[in-house]
């Protein structure tokens, strides 16, 4: 996956979480991940896996795919 698309990803990322009200932390604790690999997420620093993909759809409470499709 190229830079681009990370970038893209973590946006998407920021966008549903804020939607949601929720600070990073708290999304990072929701999904049962650490709190930095949210920021990298959303800074497109990271290419997070399938699982970790789930994890954070389902702290968001949305479908993996929300996060795929904008």
């Amino acid at each position: 996956m190229e830079r681009v698309e990370l970038i893209e990803l973590g946006k998407i990322i920021k966008s549903k979480r804020e939607l949601k009200g929720l600070t990073q932390l708290e999304l990072a604790e929701k999904s049962g991940v650490d709190r930095n690999y949210i920021g990298m997420l959303e800074r497109g620093e990271r290419n997070p896996s399938y699982l970790s993909l789930l994890k954070i759809a389902k702290g968001l409470n949305i479908q993996v795919f929300n996060l795929v499709k904008p």
